[in-house]
């Protein structure tokens, strides 16, 4: 049977949408899940994991964070992902250098961290006074955040867990030693492969594109990334549709039958995996999303957090989601300037707007 992008629509939608499980098993199965702090009506961590986890509410990953295997760390973008990931990327080394006065800083501040098993960077400062510092886009920021931040991002300490949106740290567990070439290489394929298995199929271009966000987290390796993507093109499934190279996990059949989409509706978070590759997007939906909560409110287009509307297989629209006096309110707006006609559309979409209210925690008592 020829491939085709319907083939492959079907296939990235089904494959992504798995049947709830528990939070671990979730977090395990996409390999990373992306954080943003914005609330539209939740963080996109909750959005993303609210169709992936029975029984989900909005919290419950940073409720449950201190007890489970997982890091908050730079993948190819900030996020949560499996200790074992985690460890793959360990030790990084940073593109920027610290001089030995702030190394010398930051052994001060980690021996401090490790006295009291964790600390809040408000007790940091105000034990060492740091001083204000001027961030990449000109505010100021406490030093001792920023150095924290950076000790975080270098594996000296991790998140142990968040009060109030803030995070609380740690000293890190792991093994610090070096990587050796061979193993480095090894680590890298298998960091690739974790991205593969989160959104695949990929175009070519969105697999180049992915490695090189992956320099964010392991910066260390960026000269071997070339002949990690050339290794990467040699092991994946692989096919060309349509004028365009496709990769995908050597062991799945994008022509499989099992990949067959459900009739629900489901409102996704810009950052799910199954809408995250805009430029896939545009070839499987033949439109343009654009996520435009920086964009000045007179020239949006679609909302500030437009969470797209996937119905099966096809994303006809989006919707915006907000919470007035405890109550959930909703606009929509449709690729073809109308919702779709019929009782099924409108039943499915009832059903998802009480299944966020569950989400949200609206109107339990």
């Amino acid at each position: 049977m020829t491939l085709t992008l319907d083939h492959l629509r079907r296939y990235a939608v089904a494959r992504s949408l798995f049947k709830p499980t528990t939070l671990s098993r979730a977090i395990q199965r996409l390999g990373f899940v992306q954080a943003d702090p914005i609330r539209a009506p939740a963080r996109a961590q909750d959005l993303t994991l609210r169709h992936r986890v029975a029984g989900y509410r909005a919290g419950d990953l940073e409720r449950r964070y201190p007890r489970l295997p997982l890091e908050e760390d730079f993948f190819v973008n900030y996020g949560f992902l499996p200790r074992e990931h985690h460890q793959l990327m360990h030790p990084r080394k940073a593109r920027e250098a610290w001089t030995s006065a702030r190394w010398k800083q930051a052994q001060a501040v980690l021996a401090f961290v490790s006295e009291r098993g964790a600390a809040h960077p408000r007790e940091v400062d105000a034990h060492f006074g740091h001083g204000k510092t001027t961030t990449w886009f000109g505010g100021s920021s406490n030093a001792s955040t920023q150095l924290l931040d950076g000790m975080h991002y270098r594996g000296l300490l991790r998140v142990a867990r968040r009060e109030g949106g803030t995070r609380i740290y740690a000293p890190r567990i792991g093994d610090a030693s070096p990587v050796e070439m061979s193993d480095a290489e090894a680590r890298l394929d298998a960091l690739l492969d974790i991205i593969v298995r989160k959104y695949a199929p990929l175009p070519a271009a969105s697999l180049g594109q992915l490695l090189a966000y992956l320099r964010r987290g392991v910066p260390q390796w960026e000269s071997l990334r070339a002949s990690a993507l050339k290794r990467a093109r040699q092991r994946l499934g692989t096919a060309r549709v349509d004028g365009v190279d496709w990769y995908w996990p050597a062991d799945e059949d994008p022509r499989s039958r099992r990949w067959k989409p459900d009739d629900q509706v489901r409102l996704l978070t810009p950052f799910d995996p199954v809408v995250w590759d805009r430029r896939r997007f545009e070839m499987f939906w033949g439109w343009t999303y654009r996520f435009e909560a920086y964009t000045p409110a007179p020239k949006r287009k679609l909302g500030y957090y437009a969470l797209p509307v996937l119905w099966g297989d096809r994303v006809i629209g989006w919707g915006n989601l907000s919470v007035v006096e405890g109550e959930l309110r909703s606009t929509f707006g449709y690729v073809d300037g109308r919702a779709p006609r019929g009782v099924a559309f409108r039943v499915a979409l009832e059903a998802e707007l009480e299944r966020v209210q569950t989400f949200l925690g609206l109107g339990i008592t």
